[in-house]
């Protein structure tokens, strides 16, 4: 269903961090780097998958979670289940950092509101929905908070891939095929085939990017492997590289599949992770959060690696193949693993971003200026980039830098043997820190009112629900650094922060613009906004040098919402307007405890997504474009409300574009 366009205009209040005030401290990288040959493993296309015409089978089935996530609590009757990737399950969740939650420490204050640009809504469309991830591939799939959002546009084509689906677009919103379910896509089995019990690899954080340079598509998702057809967990994981053959996404794809593990198997280096939670034994390694990036030469695939039976984080890993190989579909290209062990300082790096480039940009270095250099920045706030093993009395959860790292001598990577080199620089900027969780409007979350009524909820459960239940608040990310652009000579980056805003402490955003010629700062800001939360940033910048920042608006005034401001280098972020408003509160099984135990963790976002389009830029958040009371929740079908949902989720994704 399609909802009409809201632009509403706000006041965002803006803070510039003065350029002169910034410290560099630069390093050359201590990271240890590998190099081996991958092969071409297949093909596919957009050609399976539907969603099945009955609307009944959105009430709770058996097997509705992976039982490789299966939390601790299972002792009160009922089974809490780990979301999304239950790989990390014993610590807290992936893609998460371990660092505690802000309490005041780095908090920034809102400054003085910046006229900046006022970008143009042009057209704005609902994308994907939990119920349609649901019930892709004929219901054979899981239920799964966050979607994570990867999305790609170019030559007349927008498609979005989620946590497990993709589907493609032209660009007025029509859908140009079914729902296609990330399994069916990769080659897999279903995530879980219901007639039988038996169970697909694990697919999950899914990115996309569509390159002017070689006219192709590249889609990335990071897959863990089951014990056979088994719900355990194998410990072995790749990233899976699909490029298209052709300039649509409509035609066929050729399929890469890069080992991650990282323990001396399947050619990959070792990395000497931990086999068991004390960290003792040798065991495979896990490759959380991967991210995609190219400059004219390289494609770039970041990760963060933990030990994959335990919480111990080891650094970030950054995976550098030739884009023209890929793009000319070659049997054999050849990766490049660096590991940042050390590199930041003498600290791991932690969510190093990739940039992605808008068409024509070259990615000038002195030091490299005719062979190519790509450019990351990251944040070194969390755990994992001051404590990574964890094992810290306490950590500040706060910093007043971020990192600018280097990849240079990229045109070597069309080579048999390449040579690239990396080094890190910290940027002086104003403190940053975890944000606190984001308050939402109230308003009927069915399913939490269902799981508080005893009938109700033993039919759901099995058990009466031993908790009350309430209306969550959002999960705000933690201070990593999000998506990341390099455009008109500048990199661009942004992350959550704890803020200030009028005495309350909130979510809001920081931004960076980085002149990455000496790893200099053109200009800082804050994002925020009075009673209300912006978390989960994404920023397109085209090659003139105007751009669009996308968040989720949640809070006193707002149900989660699609919204955006402009930005560039001069006047920094504008004011901010709402592409979509939510209808209702977020109200999915990770809200409540008793599927994912006390405290529960309203998981959301984990990431949104920007991308150019000439010269305009399309962007992608999670928000919420449902809403009905339990009444209708619990009338036939129980948990559709009216065929808008599923019983245990009711996220949305609003794409929309915009000129800046």
């Amino acid at each position: 269903m399609k909802y009409s366009r809201i632009a509403v205009s706000l006041l965002a209040f803006v803070s510039v961090f003065s350029p002169a005030a910034a410290t560099v401290g630069a390093a050359p990288a201590a990271s240890s780097a590998s190099v081996r040959q991958i092969t071409l493993g297949g093909s596919t296309s957009f050609t399976t998958s539907t969603v099945p015409s009955s609307p009944g089978i959105a009430g709770v089935q058996a097997l509705e979670f992976s039982p490789a996530g299966a939390g601790p609590d299972a002792a009160n009757g009922i089974a809490p289940l780990a979301v999304t990737h239950p790989a990390q399950s014993t610590f807290g969740g992936v893609n998460r950092s371990r660092t505690a939650r802000n309490s005041g420490n780095g908090e920034s204050d809102n400054g003085d509101s910046q006229d900046g640009s006022n970008p143009q809504l042009k057209i704005s469309f609902d994308g994907l929905n939990h119920r349609q991830q649901r019930l892709a591939n004929n219901g054979n799939q899981f239920s799964i908070e966050p979607p994570d959002q990867g999305l790609c546009a170019g030559n007349g084509f927008v498609m979005e891939s989620l946590n497990d689906v993709i589907r493609v677009y032209d660009t007025s919103g029509n859908a140009l095929g079914p729902v296609v379910d990330t399994n069916s896509f990769y080659g897999y089995a279903p995530a879980i085939t219901r007639a039988t019990a038996s169970y697909g690899p694990e697919v999950t954080d899914p990115s996309c990017l569509y390159d002017n340079d070689t006219q192709r598509w590249f889609q990335v998702i990071l897959t863990l492997d089951h014990v056979g057809t088994t719900g355990a967990l194998a410990g072995t994981n790749h990233l899976d590289i699909a490029v298209s053959k052709t300039s649509s996404p409509l035609g066929g794809w050729n399929i890469y599949r890069v080992a991650s593990q990282n323990d001396g198997t399947a050619g990959t280096p070792d990395h000497h992770c931990s086999l068991n939670l004390d960290g003792s034994g040798h065991g495979p390694c896990f490759a959380d959060y991967p991210h995609i990036g190219a400059d004219k030469n390289g494609f770039y695939i970041t990760t963060n690696e933990y030990s994959f039976n335990g919480p111990e984080f080891k650094s970030a890993n950054i995976y550098a193949l030739s884009k023209h190989a890929l793009a000319a579909g070659a049997g054999s290209v050849t990766v490049t693993v660096l590991d940042t062990v050390g590199a930041d300082m003498g600290k791991p790096g932690f969510t190093v971003w990739p940039a992605t480039s808008p068409a024509g940009q070259v990615n000038p270095d002195k030091r490299d200026e005719n062979r190519g250099t790509e450019y990351f920045l990251s944040s070194n706030a969390a755990d994992e980039a001051t404590c990574p093993y964890f094992n810290c009395a306490s950590t500040p959860g706060a910093s007043n830098n971020i990192v600018l790292w280097k990849l240079g001598n990229t045109a070597s990577l069309d080579n048999a043997s390449p040579s690239v080199w990396l080094s890190s620089a910290e940027v002086g900027v104003r403190r940053y820190s975890i944000p606190p969780k984001s308050d939402q409007k109230v308003g009927n979350n069915p399913l939490g009112q269902c799981l508080n009524d005893t009938a109700c909820s033993t039919f759901l459960l099995g058990v009466p629900d031993p908790y009350t239940e309430s209306l969550s608040q959002l999960d705000s990310n933690d201070s990593r650094m999000q998506q990341v652009t390099y455009a008109n000579g500048y990199v661009w980056g942004a992350l959550d922060t704890a803020v200030k805003v009028r005495g309350a402490s909130k979510a809001g955003i920081e931004y960076f613009i980085v002149d990455p010629d000496g790893a200099r700062l053109v200009n800082q800001g804050l994002v925020a906004l009075p009673a209300n939360n912006l978390t989960y940033p994404a920023i397109g910048v085209t090659s003139s040098g105007k751009g669009v920042m996308a968040f989720t608006v949640v809070g006193h005034d707002y149900y989660p919402s699609a919204g955006y401001a402009g930005i560039d280098a001069a006047n920094g972020v504008g004011p901010i307007h709402i592409a979509a408003a939510g209808l209702g509160p977020d109200d999915g099984f990770t809200s409540y405890k008793a599927y994912v135990g006390d405290p529960p963790r309203t998981r959301w976002g984990d990431y949104g997504a920007a991308a150019v389009d000439g010269n305009n830029v399309w962007i992608a958040s999670e928000y919420i474009g449902q809403t009905c009371t339990l009444a209708v929740y619990t009338s036939a079908p129980f948990g559709s409300c009216g065929g808008t949902r599923t019983t245990l989720g009711n996220w949305d994704t609003r794409i929309s574009l915009v000129q800046p």
